[in-house]
């Protein structure tokens, strides 16, 4: 059993069903206790299944955090998660 998974947009060009399948693996990877380095631009998906999340912007980390704060952060959310979150 592998301890690290790592993972490069592992949702680009996929159909919708088929990315909720996708997530549902990675959670269940998780929680065997499985590491996992997510870069994903789904943001909501990606922080749904992380524990801990970075936001990139021009390359640099602009914050950082637990991923259910990350997920409630009005910039967050404004910038990648849309208004039918807040």
């Amino acid at each position: 059993r592998p301890s690290l998974l790592m993972l490069d947009e592992p949702s680009l060009g996929l159909a919708p069903l088929i990315v909720k399948e996708i997530f549902n693996i990675i959670e269940t990877l998780r929680q065997t206790g499985v590491s996992i380095v997510l870069v994903e631009q789904n943001a909501r998906a990606a922080l749904a299944v992380a524990d801990h999340g970075y936001v990139l912007e021009m390359g640099e980390v602009s914050l950082q955090g637990k991923a259910s704060d990350l997920a409630n952060d009005p910039r967050v959310i404004d910038t990648y998660l849309g208004a039918a979150k807040k």
